[in-house]
């Protein structure tokens, strides 16, 4: 009886009310709707734009040290085959470094003394040409129906020009120009040090920027940084050999049409090429400028051919050969980061702008995986539209 009772159910409990538990609301929240992702997305760029500033204001501000440590990663990556082939060859590091770095040394230093020596042995012959042409050049306007600038304009000019050259400002100046050279050659011996330890201890200077990845973001960083390498290594060398062959067949030319200073103007040539499509187009004016005023507009027309020959056999054979699988850019974000550059850091930004540029966007493309781009990067694929007789027989 008593575990009759026990068990069975009271009065009560048989009148009392099933209560059901009720199901869980996800409870509501300022950042669920359009509204809260949006602000999410604002304070996310928000952020990214703060970070950048803070990077530009640094780059900025320590452009003696900033400045140096890109050059010299980006001549380190250049020679990263050259420095390999001595180490497979088991050249010691530091013989295989000083052996590197003493040809960019004397490459740079022997652009440089070929420079001033040509100047300095042509300066006085294109001093005279120049008041020549000059002399043509006023004579010429003079014989024009509209009078362009009397005698007397002419000489206030020449005077204000005078009057400039002897004051102080001229003097202070100069001494601006003497800092400038001061802070040259502090940041080229900067350059030297920081590329002679980047080609000595650059793979265990990496191996210790990896030690705080695991897994796959391990894998990503090595990605990274072997894509880096690949990309601003290629570009340098693939736009050191066009330049090389741009300078020499301008050189030629403008040899063969007897323009003065033509060494200075194939070296400039060669240093601008490094500056996509801005640098050549100035290269050709400067050039057509000194034939003007040297040896008459003939000349000069002349000039302007060459060294469009010249950049049209660049750019429709060698560069596509040379640079096409290193430059993947378009030319507006081309010239977007040359203006980014330039505004950043005067013409080494110029410089430096477009191989960066590449390397970015050589690491958005193997940011998931060795041939796999990141995923707001990669092409959309179709799916393929159903044939209207497909559609008829489904119907």
């Amino acid at each position: 009886m008593a575990l009759f009772r026990r068990d069975r159910p009271t009065r009560v409990q048989l009148d009392q009310p099933i209560i059901e538990p009720r199901a869980t609301r996800a409870p509501s929240s300022l950042w669920a709707d359009g509204f809260g992702r949006l602000g999410i997305r604002s304070i996310q760029i928000l952020v990214v734009v703060a970070v950048a500033a803070g990077i530009v204001f640094v780059i900025q501000y320590l452009t003696l040290v900033t400045i140096p440590l890109a050059i010299a990663l980006i001549l380190a990556c250049a020679f990263a085959p050259a420095m390999n082939w001595l180490r497979r060859h088991r050249v010691p590091d530091l013989p295989a470094t000083m052996i590197t770095l003493l040809a960019i040394v004397a490459v740079l230093t022997g652009l440089s003394w070929l420079i001033v020596w040509a100047v300095r042995n042509q300066w006085d012959d294109l001093y005279a040409q120049a008041q020549e042409g000059i002399d043509h050049l006023i004579e010429w306007v003079n014989t024009l129906p509209f009078q362009l600038f009397t005698a007397d304009q002419l000489e206030e000019w020449t005077t204000t020009l005078t009057d400039f050259v002897t004051s102080a400002q001229f003097g202070s100046g100069a001494l601006a120009g003497v800092g400038a050279v001061a802070s040259f050659v502090t940041g080229f011996v900067l350059l030297v040090t920081i590329l002679f330890f980047f080609l000595k201890d650059g793979p265990q200077m990496w191996e210790f920027l990896l030690r705080p990845f695991r897994g796959e973001s391990e894998q990503r960083a090595r990605r990274i940084g072997h894509k880096t390498v690949g990309v601003l290594g290629s570009y340098v060398r693939g736009t050191a050999t066009v330049a090389l062959v741009d300078a020499v067949g301008i050189l030629i030319g403008l040899l063969l049409l007897q323009v003065p200073l033509a060494i200075p103007l194939a070296v400039l040539v060669f240093l601008l090429a490094f500056i996509p499509i801005v640098g050549a187009t100035l290269a050709g004016v400067l050039a057509a400028l000194v034939a003007l005023v040297a040896n008459g507009w003939v000349n000069a027309l002349l000039v302007v051919g060459v060294v469009v020959l010249v950049n049209q056999l660049e750019g429709n054979l060698l560069q596509p050969f040379l640079m096409g699988r290193t430059m993947k850019l378009h030319a507006f974000v081309i010239l977007v980061a040359l203006a980014v550059g330039t505004a950043l850091s005067g013409l080494i930004g110029a410089v430096l702008a477009v191989p960066v540029t590449a390397a970015v966007w050589g690491i958005v493309q193997v940011w998931d995986g060795p041939h796999l781009p990141a995923r707001w990067a990669r092409r959309r694929t179709r799916e393929p539209q159903p044939s209207t007789s497909t559609a008829v027989e489904v119907a």
